[in-house]
C-alpha cells in the first residue's frame, strides 16, 4: 500500500516550507508535464530509500477567518482517515496553542503515526523551549527549521521507520487494480453500479486492506481484476464531500492504489483544470490512464462530433496525446464493456518489458540517422540506452546530456511510440552522462 504522509498544524507555522523542503528531496528528474499547472501540496519524496507521498493540508483551507479553524478541525479529522502517517507542524516562538491543543486530541484518538515536529528551532535556546511540547502527550518532538533544513534528516529517519509494516497481500492482489476517478457529478457511482451491480455473486468485495480501501473482484466475460472501489469509499463520510481536500485525498489514494486509471469526464462540460490535475497526478505515479467521456449521450451531434471533442481532448494533453479515449453513456449502458477492454489493454501495455538489446537495435540507428542538433558547438552522442526495471521509464546514456534539446527528446518519444505499443502509459526517457 502506498505511504501517504499529511502535514497538518494551525495557519503560518511552516506547512509549505516543509512541504517543499520534503518533494525537493528527490533526487530523480521531477517529470514536466506542459499545460498543466502543478498541484503545489501534493508532492513525491524519497529517504533512505523509500519514497512517499506528501501532502500539505495548508493548500485547500478557504473561506473567511471565522470559518478557518472549523476547516482546518475538518481537515485533520480527514488527514487521519486517509494518511499513513502524520506531521503535526508547531511553531516553537509560540508554544502551545489552544488551537494546538484541539488538534492534538484529534490525532491522538487514532492510531495513525503521529509526530510532533517543531519549526524554527534555529539556535540552542530555541531547542531548550521544544521541550514544551511534550505536554501535548504525544511522543517526542522533533526540532526543525524548515527554513534552513536543520534537523529534517533526523525527522525523516523517524518517519520512514514509523510507516506502517506491508500486513501481507489481500486476497487477489496479484490482479490487475482498476481505479474510477474524476470530479463529482461525472457519473463515477454510475459507472461502478453498472459494472458492480449486476451477477453480485461473480462479483465480491475483498476484505483486509488495512485502510479502509475497498476492492471489488471483478470476473466475469473473460475479464478478472480488482476494481478500486471510490463511490464506495466516499460514503463514509458524507459531510466531507464538499471539501476539496476530502475529494483530493481519495482520489491521491485510488491513485496510487491502481495500476490503471479511467478518468471520467462529462460531455456537457468537456475537459477542465481539476481533470488536467488528476492527469498530472496519474503521470507523476506511472500508472496507466484511459478517459471516459460520459454523458454523450446529452450532446448535440451536429455541432460536436466524437472527432472534433477527441481532437479538442489531446489538444489539451499535449505532449503526451497517446491516451485511448472513450465515449459513453452510462445511464443507456453504452460502451460500458469497452471502458473494461481498453483499461485491460493499457494495463498490458504498462507491463510491457523490452530487452536492452532490442531498444539498442531500434534507437541508436535512429539516432545515428537523424542525430541531435549541436548546440554551442556541443555535439551530444547516445550510446546507450536501457529500460528501468519494471517502469515505462528509459534511461540514454550520453555524452552531454544538458545540451539535448527538448525537441529532441520529444522526437525520440514519438518514434518509440510509433514503434512500440504503450498507449495509455505514460512514458518518461532519462538522459545521463556517462
Amino acid at each position: 500500500m502506498p505511504n501517504i504522509v499529511a502535514i497538518v498544524g494551525r495557519p503560518n507555522v511552516g506547512k509549505s516550507t516543509l512541504f517543499n523542503r520534503l518533494t525537493e528531496t528527490r533526487e530523480a528528474i521531477v517529470d514536466e508535464i506542459a499545460g498543466v499547472t502543478r498541484d503545489r501540496h501534493y508532492g513525491k519524496a524519497m529517504w533512505n530509500g523509500v519514497e512517499f507521498s506528501v501532502v500539505d493540508t495548508g493548500g485547500y483551507i478557504q473561506g473567511s477567518d471565522d470559518e478557518f479553524e472549523g476547516e482546518i478541525r475538518k481537515q485533520v479529522q480527514i488527514a487521519v482517515d486517509e494518511c499513513t502517517s502524520l506531521l503535526f507542524l508547531v511553531d516553537v516562538s509560540e508554544g502551545i496553542t489552544e488551537f494546538d491543543k484541539e488538534v492534538a486530541k484529534v490525532v491522538r484518538k487514532s492510531k495513525k503515526p503521529v509526530m510532533v515536529v517543531v519549526n524554527k528551532v534555529d539556535n540552542a535556546d530555541r531547542n531548550a523551549y521544544a521541550a514544551e511540547f511534550y505536554a501535548l502527550g504525544l511522543g517526542e518532538p522533533h526540532c526543525i527549521s524548515s527554513n534552513s533544513g536543520s534537523g529534517t534528516g533526523d525527522m525523516l529517519d523517524a518517519l520512514v521507520k514509523s510507516f506502517p509494516e506491508d500486513t501481507g497481500a489481500i486476497p487477489g492482489d496479484h490482479l490487475p487494480k482498476i481505479a474510477i476517478v474524476g470530479r463529482p457529478n461525472v457519473g463515477k457511482s454510475s459507472l461502478t453500479n453498472a459494472l458492480l451491480g449486476e451477477e453480485r455473486n461473480i462479483v465480491t468485495p475483498i476484505a483486509g486492506t488495512t485502510r479502509d480501501t475497498i476492492h471489488s473482484r471483478y470476473n466475469k466475460f473473460g475479464h478478472d481484476f480488482l476494481l478500486i472501489d471510490t463511490a464506495g469509499m466516499r460514503k463514509k463520510a458524507k459531510v466531507h464531500e464538499d471539501l476539496e481536500f476530502y475529494s483530493v485525498m481519495r482520489t491521491i489514494r485510488a491513485i496510487e492504489t491502481s495500476d490503471v486509471c479511467v478518468l471520467m469526464i462529462d460531455a456537457t462540460q468537456g475537459i477542465e483544470s481539476q481533470d488536467l490535475n488528476i492527469i498530472h497526478l496519474v503521470g507523476t505515479n506511472h500508472k496507466g490512464l484511459v478517459i471516459v467521456v460520459n454523458k454523450w449521450d446529452l450532446v448535440e451531434k451536429e455541432t460536436m462530433t466524437t472527432k472534433h471533442f477527441e481532437e479538442a481532448i489531446k489538444a489539451k494533453l499535449a505532449p503526451f496525446r497517446d491516451v485511448p479515449i472513450i465515449f459513453t453513456s452510462v445511464t443507456e449502458k453504452q460502451r460500458i464493456m469497452r471502458v473494461i477492454e481498453v483499461a485491460m489493454e493499457v494495463y498490458q501495455n504498462k507491463k510491457t518489458k523490452i530487452p536492452t538489446s532490442k531498444l539498442n537495435e531500434f534507437f541508436l540507428p535512429l539516432i545515428e540517422k537523424f542525430p541531435p542538433p549541436a548546440i554551442k558547438g556541443r555535439v551530444v552522442k547516445i550510446k546507450y540506452v536501457t529500460q528501468i526495471n519494471d517502469t515505462s521509464a528509459f534511461i540514454f546514456f550520453c555524452n552531454s546530456p544538458q545540451y539535448l534539446a527538448e525537441a529532441y527528446k520529444r522526437f525520440l518519444e514519438n518514434q518509440f511510440r510509433e514503434h512500440y505499443n504503450f498507449t495509455g502509459v505514460s512514458v518518461s526517457f532519462y538522459f545521463r552522462k556517462k
